[in-house]
């Protein structure tokens, strides 16, 4: 298959009426076309088409039975999409919309089993990227669209990260630059009583709680070895890992530091760091310190950690030692993607 290229900026999207038109006609025929979002590159298909939406399978190598994020423009979609859209949901909507958060609502008959896994429950949200939003407002479907990489590796925040996975594999790539935030959406279950946080993200369960002070948190976040049914992206499978043998360690910042460099003694491989600025000049023997962000800044670690996990796999790293966070905030959303990348494997209590 031959991927076309296309590069737009979110600042000058009126400007590329015959690109978006490309774009959009790709989607209506059944095509797949990677576009940006404010959290991840999507690979994004027609939503009420499953042969489209089994292209998206095909290409990241998924499974079937996870589910895929429907995209829309407009909250009238929803009409259409979904039985009912509880109070709740209303309240998150008029708070968080458009942006990171996903709500799964009881599915219409229209929403077709490809999309849900075989599951009655619809996940939905309403990207603020700009790009995103004129190409979802102009192909007038809603558009599943899962990360934009080959299923089990990091997610893709920049257009070099999706060329290097689905390159021959897509119809179109839209290049819109680096994403804002990093890390793939919050996921909330309002099918649920009290709605459950499934998938955590950038909106946090403290911003949700001041919506709704009784909306919970499933412990699947952190459990990167659960093996219950998956209703959101993320819950099932090996997530955002890196080629090489990656660990998590926890504790006092001292202790996690000393224990690193331990590791880093006796290590019989290339090895890396995942640092925060606070402690990157700390470690002794690594042959690559990254710099995730400062610890005063959670939401530049949680922008940079995919791209840092790509470096460690370019760079053939086979061992990667990384600091892990508090499980509050983003923090939550951070060691969620760090538990995955690290299959579980965590040294806690130092």
């Amino acid at each position: 298959m031959k991927t076309n290229i296309i590069k737009l900026s979110e600042k000058e999207t009126s400007k590329d009426d015959k690109n978006l038109e490309k774009i959009t006609n790709t989607l209506k025929i059944g095509g797949l076309v990677v576009f940006p979002t404010e959290t991840v590159y999507g690979l994004g298909a027609n939503g009420l088409d499953k042969n489209a939406c089994e292209g998206i399978f095909k290409a990241k190598g998924r499974p079937n039975d996870n589910p895929l994020i429907l995209h829309i423009a407009h909250i009238s979609q929803l009409d259409e999409l979904v039985k009912e859209v509880p109070k709740i949901a209303q309240k998150c909507i008029k708070k968080f919309w458009p942006g990171p958060l996903t709500i799964i609502f009881k599915k219409s008959d229209l929403v077709p089993k490809e999309v849900t896994g075989g599951l009655e429950t619809v996940a939905i949200r309403m990207p603020s990227n700009k790009i995103a939003h004129k190409i979802l407002a102009d192909v007038i479907l809603p558009i599943a669209a899962p990360s934009a990489n080959i299923s089990g590796r990091p997610s893709p925040t920049k257009t070099e990260h999706v060329i290097e996975d689905l390159m021959g594999k897509v119809d179109i790539i839209v290049d819109g630059g680096h994403t804002v935030v990093g890390i793939e959406s919050t996921v909330l279950d309002v099918t649920s009583d009290p709605p459950m946080i499934l998938r955590p993200g950038k909106i946090t369960l403290e911003d949700l709680q001041k919506v709704d002070k009784n909306i919970s948190i499933d412990h699947t976040t952190i459990d990167a070895k659960d093996k219950t049914v998956p209703k959101s992206p993320g819950q099932k499978y090996k997530h955002y890992a890196p080629k090489g043998m990656a660990t998590c360690f926890v504790g006092d910042l001292n202790n996690v530091v000393a224990e690193i460099n331990k590791r880093l003694e006796s290590c019989k491989g290339k090895s890396a760091v995942l640092a925060t600025s606070e402690t990157k000049d700390n470690y002794i023997g690594a042959d690559l310190v990254l710099d995730l962000g400062s610890r005063e800044n959670l939401e530049e670690v949680a922008n940079s950690l995919f791209d840092l996990l790509r470096i460690c796999d370019e760079k053939k790293v086979e061992y990667i030692f990384a600091e892990g966070f508090e499980l509050k905030g983003i923090g939550l959303s951070i060691m969620n993607r760090l538990l995955k990348a690290c299959a579980g494997r965590i040294v806690i209590g130092l």
